[in-house]
């Protein structure tokens, strides 16, 4: 089959596209992720750029239809490549353009900007001959691949299994573009001085009447329980009076198993921080009276003056300590209390807002009982899964979902709940009048009639209704009992930090009616803005449906997937949370979507031993489940365009099996992941070749020390095409061969391109299967095909060959001092030991003293540590510079004080030594992260993954004015140089 290779197959701006997705992160105001929470996400940057790279054509090569040349050559020539252009080819000068392009598109700012989006669509066009196809996501979960292939004008259809990523995508492409250019029905932006009909566009009407209705529902739920949210008092030295409670801070308790404290509760406590900003510390103190066996909790300041930290933690990962009596309580007694019925909960602290910031005060009966007064109308039904690997509260007698909920904060999210139906009645009446008063437009936007009142009224009413549901998702991701207080940035933490429901021993019940963190108002203002967003056009076309039964009719779509990650995320599991509001909200309007008490488990695509019968079946299951969707995907696949697949699955040593090789000489030590394995597995047997990859980064290279972890930060996109009938069949020995003449320059570009050491193994697979799936068959010894974990096994041992070949790069005594370090890394050896392998690189160890790489003494010999490292070290007074000093001393400098002095490190370097290139530190960097993976030193890898993540960034500060100035008095980290 031939075909023209889209520029998705043959080049990317990448460093540019990796920059905004990272950038994204930051992003909360208008993004489309702040309509709900979802797992997982990809940023809207690397979606727009995956998706516009795999329709247009790449422009070097034949048969590339005129009209996209002729567009392409009307874009204007990129500025970073106008000293090279004269130098170009015309096929290569285009491909920059669309760089060029690529490189503006991506850019959040640019999310709606006109001009860039006509362009984009232009070009789309002209590749396409005026006929772009239709796109279709099948894992759409968060919605950010099917929102931004509508944003490039695709017609967007969006399919998943779960009922909450399905309301999530109908919310983000199917309604707004029914109601675009709708202006509002309330009253008020009917009223005088409002805009016309035409000065509405996309969501915006929308948009303004969810913050109207909602502005309506939080002041109607006010009046109804407003009373369980009581005013703090504030004492003489905050002035007086009263003011609005941001947060309760509670503790559980169970009963102390010491006799001596008689029966009494004792809280469990993480932490007793309030706050930990400098100059405003403030923490909750116990105060124990042991005659009674009583205790209360006082509120200690650093505006009293109070001299101390907060006391130590009462409960802990391996247990906890009676309050009263100091005796011990581990954790099998305290799941026992909690799963016979016998935990309590104790009002340790309120938080109110101030006029100069928060007011921490001592908790007073009268709120404790007020807010136990509570009984809510309405608690949600359904069982907690009892996968302790995600779900820890179950282990500690919290089963059912109305369990993770305080009565007032069941009671706080029943009203709004019931109230989002008194809003829809309120919506559809005013829109009846609206129509009737030739307030509400024939067309919307895109020339589409509306059609009669009462169908607009109805459906108008029911879309409204949607979006006034999210903020009682938010509501609940911030106000049930498994909300904790950050101490350091003093507000309300969300329950889904990260992907599970861990329990929270200390935790917050937050005020809906304040204007903090976690308000209701919060969350219906983020709903507006992300609605504003929103392109709203063409049409997005949604449905609830297993992935392997995506498409319809014979269509062919163009299909850009993020598939569930193995065991990662147990989507099902997790959303339960959500669902059982939103089922109680919208049930009656969307029934076939919540016809079940809970979201559907069986036919989810994760590897869940819980779910399956253990790790074997669910990998099976998963492998099996996998294949069918990728074979669907053949099916439904454009043959104009490749599909492309995200996936993020770190590689690691976790498969260990039986060490004795089999027949081949493949041993049961798998290194990379089960989840690599099992996805390429079923793609790969479903008939696609891999044709291009690329590692999407989706974090920013800031300054990494302290964060204590070497987390993967990119992603994989897997561009495939179908495998050809006529692929040959290859033995093992020849694979190895290609795969050593393929796989080190394609991991030079990546090394180049600073993919960081962390994601270097995950980023390899690309490449390596791109070889391994080519071919229809690998043949082993004994004749049978190659497994998918073999080829891994192959791919890992050419990548650290690769790199440690890369050591004939280096200097003599960066090579000695790399092989050391994989011997000794910064501890003690012994001198002769030093000495033979000083002799079989040609250098002596006393030299290596000299040169400030080793310390020597006593009949031993250690490698500088980067703590012994001189502060006023000047490159400009070390007369021979070696890539082993250049490399820990920018890493050095990285940690310590950041990007900018590592910067001014590398200016110096260069000024001194500009023969020396400085850019074998960052290959020497890829080298020592991978030894110390080997030798699990995880606090040793994570600088040398900094330095690398972060190379651009410090080239970038080197390029200032004045970086590479003379070292003065004080050296590299004196104060007049930082």
């Amino acid at each position: 089959m031939t075909y023209r290779k889209k520029l998705i197959e043959v080049a990317l701006p990448l460093e540019e596209i990796n920059v905004a997705a990272a950038r994204e992160k930051s992003i909360r105001h208008g993004h489309p992720s702040t309509l709900h929470l979802w797992w997982a996400r990809r940023p809207l940057a690397s979606c727009r750029a995956v998706l516009f790279a795999s329709i247009i054509d790449d422009p070097d090569q034949e048969g590339v239809p005129q009209p996209l040349l002729a567009r392409i050559d009307r874009l204007p020539i990129p500025h970073q490549y106008r000293p090279e252009w004269e130098g170009l080819s015309e096929g290569e000068r285009r491909r920059k353009k669309l760089f060029g392009f690529i490189a503006g598109l991506v850019q959040w700012e640019n999310s709606n900007d006109a001009d860039t989006l006509q362009t984009a669509h232009e070009l789309i066009h002209a590749a396409t001959g005026g006929n772009p196809p239709p796109f279709l996501d099948p894992f759409a979960g968060g919605g950010s691949i099917p929102l931004e292939a509508q944003r490039l004008g695709l017609e967007a259809h969006a399919s998943d299994l779960n009922p909450v990523a399905v309301l999530i995508n109908k919310a983000m492409i199917e309604i707004p573009p029914k109601f675009a250019g709708q202006p509002p029905v309330n009253p008020s932006a009917r009223g005088a001085g409002g805009k016309d009909l035409q000065s509405w566009r996309g969501a915006q009407g929308l948009a303004e009447d969810v913050r109207y209705y909602g502005k309506w529902m939080r002041d109607e739920a006010e009046k109804r329980i407003g009373h369980l949210y009581p005013k703090a008092q504030l004492p003489k030295e905050y002035g007086g009076g009263e003011a609005t409670v941001i947060a309760w801070i509670w503790a559980r308790t169970v009963a102390s198993p010491n006799p001596a404290a008689r029966g009494a509760h004792v809280p469990l406590v993480r932490s007793f921080a309030l706050s930990t900003k400098k100059g405003k510390e403030a923490w909750v103190e116990p105060v124990v009276d042991a005659q009674t066996m009583t205790y209360r909790f006082t509120v200690q300041t650093a505006k009293d003056h109070a001299v101390g930290t907060p006391r130590a933690a009462t409960i802990g990962k391996k247990g906890g300590v009676c309050l009263l009596t100091g005796a011990p309580m581990d954790l099998k007694y305290v799941r026992a209390e909690a799963m016979a019925g016998r935990m309590g909960a104790r009002l340790m602290a309120v938080v109110a807002e101030g006029q100069r910031g928060r007011i921490y005060l001592a908790p007073t009966e009268e709120h404790e009982q007020i807010a136990l007064s509570a009984v809510p109308t309405w608690k949600p039904d359904g069982e907690l899964v009892k996968n302790s690997r995600h779900m820890t509260p179950t282990v500690y007698g919290m089963t059912q979902w109305a369990d993770l909920f305080t009565a007032r904060q069941l009671t706080a999210l029943s009203t709004f709940s019931e109230l989002v139906g008194a809003a829809r009645e309120k919506v559809r009446c005013d829109a009846v009048e609206a129509w009737a008063r030739g307030q509400v437009a024939d067309e919307d936007d895109t020339g589409e009639p509306c059609g009669e009142s009462g169908w607009f009224a109805s459906d108008y009413a029911d879309a409204v209704m949607t979006y006034l549901a999210f903020p009682i998702s938010k509501q609940a991701d911030r106000n049930c009992s498994l909300v904790s207080w950050a101490s350091a940035r003093e507000h309300v933490r969300n329950v889904f930090a990260r992907q599970a429901l861990p329990i929270t021993w200390d935790y917050s019940e937050t005020n809906p009616f304040c204007d903090s963190s976690g308000n209701f108002m919060g969350g219906i203002e983020s709903v507006y803005q992300a609605l504003n967003q929103i392109v709203a056009k063409p049409q997005g076309h949604v449905q609830q449906q297993d992935a392997a039964s995506h498409g319809e009719n014979g269509r062919r779509f163009l299909l850009v997937t993020d598939p569930p990650y193995y065991d990662n995320v147990p989507y099902a599991d997790l959303s339960d949370f959500f669902y059982v509001w939103l089922r109680h909200t919208l049930g009656d309007t969307y029934p076939d979507l919540f016809g079940t008490l809970l979201t559907p488990k069986g036919p989810e695509l994760i590897a869940d031993p819980f779910r399956h019968g253990g790790k074997d079946a669910s990998r099976q299951f998963f492998e099996q489940g996998m294949g069918r969707v990728f074979a669907r995907m053949c099916e439904t696949a454009h043959p104009d365009y490749p599909l492309t697949v995200i996936y993020a699955f770190k590689q690691s040593e976790s498969e260990d099996g039986d060490d004795a090789p089999d027949e081949d000489g493949n041993t049961g030590t798998a290194t990379a992941s089960t989840g690599w394995e099992t996805m390429l597995e079923a793609l790969i047997g479903a008939g696609h070749q891999i044709t291009g990859t690329w590692p999407m980064r989706t974090e920013l290279a800031r300054r990494i020390r302290g964060q204590g972890s070497n987390a993967l930060a990119s992603s994989i996109a897997l561009v495939c095409r179908p495998r050809p009938d006529i692929a040959a069949t290859i033995t093992r020995p020849e694979f190895q061969r290609v795969l050593k003449r393929e796989l080190p320059p394609a991991l030079r570009n990546l090394q180049s391109g600073n993919v960081a050491p962390v994601d270097l193994a995950q980023s390899a697979i690309g490449p390596g299967m791109a070889v391994f799936s080519r071919y229809k068959a690998v043949l082993e010894a004994s004749g049978k095909p190659m497994t998918v974990r073999t080829a891994l096994q192959i791919i890992n041992q050419v990548l650290d060959e690769t790199l440690a070949e890369q050591e004939g790069w280096y200097d003599e005594p960066t090579r000695w001092a790399t092989r050391w370090f994989a011997q000794h890394g910064f501890a003690e050896g012994l001198y002769g030991t030093a000495e033979t392998l000083a002799t079989a690189t040609a250098v002596a160890v006393s030299g290596l003293a000299q040169d400030g790489i080793v310390r020597s003494g006593g009949g031993k010999v250690k490698l500088l540590s980067r703590d012994e490292l001189p502060d006023d070290y000047d490159p400009a007074k070390d007369e021979r510079v070696t890539v082993w000093e250049v490399t820990q001393h920018l890493a050095h400098a990285l940690d310590q004080k950041g990007i900018e002095a590592a910067g001014r490190l590398m200016a110096r370097f260069r000024n001194a030594h500009p023969d020396h290139e400085v850019e074998r530190a960052r290959d020497l960097a890829y080298r020592l992260f991978a030894l110390c993976e080997a030798k699990k030193w995880a606090q040793e890898a994570r600088p040398y993954n900094a330095l690398v993540a972060s190379w651009t960034d410090i080239e970038a500060a080197s390029q200032e004015p004045g970086a590479g100035a003379q070292v003065i008095e004080g050296g590299l980290f004196g104060a007049d140089n930082i």
